[in-house]
């Protein structure tokens, strides 16, 4: 019987093949380069460069550029990008195979070429060149190459993961855009033929090499493919460590007459979805509920005051993440826990708790559980009152996304909107900082945007803080700094190859982790472990806080509360899946002291 880990060893050793490609592409490029000038194939190919020259027009000019930018670094990593991210999220069951197969074979192909580009230096055809000619060879062609593994990557999915006719005109059409894009670069004098040969050989084989170790054996995706994700399994009966609603056994596990406070955010819970959500805590033995709704003004509704009243067993979120914050920072440090209806934008807290993403469902499944004490953050700064979080902070990049995303796309397009936001935004400049952990020393960074979490996994299960935990007692910092469309290529490649390694997590044999700096993708990712950070930026920067937008400013400070914040939970610890590739190799900097203070709280749930 063939395991599903000596099928994973196999195709990884598939990746020897690149390698061994790039040594073939720099042997093509040196033979091309040792023909004497007068054989007659290089004498054809100045002819061909030779007559584009001299026939072009205004719109043939227009197109070629057109097409000169479409296939550009910045357009391929804005592309490959968008389509990394909506393969993640746009679908019911993220499509992980399909996302890190397009991502890997872009940066695998821009790799090959620029090991080709450092053994190779072929000079650029001897005509008019419409676009400045960047400091590499010009064998072989990098948009080309580009293309080839971004639109025929694009193709193979059509082909294989699209049913219909009109599949055959889509996987037509982007097949036919590389060479095309290859007529273009002749005909604004940017290459030989021969490059654009090389450029398609590179992308061509670069799918060769991606297909059998991403794609091999996966077919259109089912609710039971490789990819599916399974749904959290309640266990009936089980009880958590503390609170107050796990105790006398009522209907559904609860108990006769306890009181429930409901926070309803009015566009997210709709009047049908509250009705079943009444019913449902009706039959959990929730049957004292106080409603009250969101507002502007009020993120919260009148939770504080009802919380002010003694006897509230229980309280109950139906909104986004942003509606969680408020009520988080109402209701954490009193005991009473929090049940969780996700019917946000990104439900981020409820996806890193494993609660299935359904609002009844997650209803049912955790009040089926117990009650486990998570971390939450604080943060504060210039102008942004002191405030709890429960998912993640930052400023820049992710912080102009999300002010800068059309509350009617949202609505409309929900997670993807901000995709779209963030396009925009991909050549924003970097920002200066300092930061100071733990009391540490202050470090200069510059970068493009920092995030400090509680919760690592974003949509699709995509790790973008891979060791936060929300029982570890530290929140997790990610300084992300790519420089150039190779830093962008290098940080998207590691973070889509973390979607498809296999193999279960080792849990930490603490909590206290190392807090030095550890960097990842060629340094375009530091990661820190921290308890409390202090950013300072050289000028004002946006800032947001569990996908609210906050005031701008120059300062933005956080630390972690450990255990404060009691919710309910589908499963016993241990009990809920572990999440894997916990330990990778990394670069330690910056070495500080990292031993927990006396009486710091270790949490026992089940994210161990």
């Amino acid at each position: 019987m063939t395991t599903r880990s000596g099928t994973d060893a196999r195709r990884a050793r598939l990746l020897w093949l690149v390698p061994a490609q790039a040594a073939v592409m720099v042997a093509l490029g040196l033979f091309v380069t040792a023909v004497p000038a007068s054989h007659h194939l290089l004498a054809t190919e100045n002819r061909v460069t030779d007559a584009f020259a001299a026939r072009r027009t205004p719109w043939a000019g227009s197109v070629s550029e057109w097409l000169s930018v479409v296939a550009s670094t910045e357009g391929i990593a804005g592309v490959t990008l968008l389509c990394v991210i909506s393969l993640l999220v746009l679908p019911r069951t993220p499509r992980r195979a399909d996302a890190a197969f397009l991502g890997a074979s872009v940066a695998v192909q821009s790799a090959v070429f620029l090991v080709v580009t450092m053994c190779v230096d072929r000079p650029r055809p001897d005509v008019p060149r419409l676009d400045g000619a960047p400091p590499t060879s010009s064998f072989p062609s990098g948009h080309v190459g580009a293309s080839v593994a971004l639109y025929g990557g694009l193709a193979t999915l059509v082909w294989t993961r699209v049913r219909g006719p009109w599949r055959y005109v889509v996987a037509a059409v982007l097949v036919l855009l590389p060479p095309v894009v290859g007529l273009s670069r002749m005909y604004r004098g940017m290459h030989h033929p021969s490059d654009v040969a090389g450029g398609l050989v590179n992308g061509v084989a670069t799918l060769l090499v991606m297909g059998p170790v991403f794609l091999s054996g996966r077919t259109r995706d089912t609710a039971g493919g490789p990819d599916a994700v399974l749904p959290a399994v309640p266990v009936p009966g089980a009880r958590g460590g503390v609170g107050r609603c796990g105790a006398d056994d009522g209907p559904a596990g609860g108990r006769s007459g306890q009181r429930a406070v409901v926070v309803r955010h009015p566009h997210g819970c709709g009047d049908d979805l509250a009705e079943r959500v009444r019913l449902a805590l009706h039959r959990h033995g929730y049957t004292d509920q106080r409603w009250t709704s969101t507002s502007i003004e009020q993120p919260c509704g009148a939770l504080p005051e009802e919380c002010a009243e003694p006897g509230v067993d229980l309280v109950v979120v139906c909104g986004g993440d942003g509606t969680v914050r408020a009520c988080a920072d109402v209701v954490a440090g009193t005991g009473t826990p929090l049940a969780l209806v996700p019917c946000g934008t990104g439900n981020l807290l409820a996806r890193n708790l494993d609660l299935p993403l359904d609002p009844l469902g997650a209803l049912d499944t955790a009040l089926g559980g117990g009650v486990f004490p998570i971390d939450v953050g604080r943060v504060w700064g210039d102008g942004l009152p002191s405030t709890r979080f429960t998912v993640m902070t930052g400023a820049g990049f992710d912080a102009v996304t999300v002010r800068d995303t059309s509350p009617a796309l949202k609505a409309r397009l929900g997670w993807a909107a901000y995709v779209l936001s963030a396009v925009r935004h991909l050549g924003d400049p970097g920002m200066r900082l300092t930061i100071r952990v733990d009391g540490g020393r202050a470090r200069r960074r510059r970068a493009r945007m920092v995030v400090v979490g509680n919760v690592g996994a974003l949509q699709g299960g995509l790790e973008l803080l891979p060791r936060a935990r929300p029982d570890s007692g530290l929140l997790e910092v990610v300084l992300f700094a790519p420089r150039g469309a190779a830093g962008w290529l290098a940080a998207a490649g590691h973070l889509a190859s973390r979607l498809v390694r296999t193999g279960a997590r080792a849990p930490d044999a603490s909590p206290q982790r190392p807090t030095g700096g550890r960097t990842v993708a060629g340094g375009a990712l530091e990661y820190i472990s921290a308890r409390r950070i202090e950013i300072r930026f050289a000028g004002v920067q946006a800032r947001e806080v569990d996908g609210d937008t906050m005031t701008e400013g120059s300062r933005l400070f956080a630390e972690v509360e450990p255990g404060t914040l009691q919710i309910f939970l589908p499963g016993a610890p241990g009990t809920t899946p572990s999440h894997p590739h916990e330990h990778e190799r990394t670069h330690t900097h910056d070495t500080e002291d990292t031993r927990a203070p006396a009486g710091a709280h270790v949490s026992r749930t089940p994210f161990h």
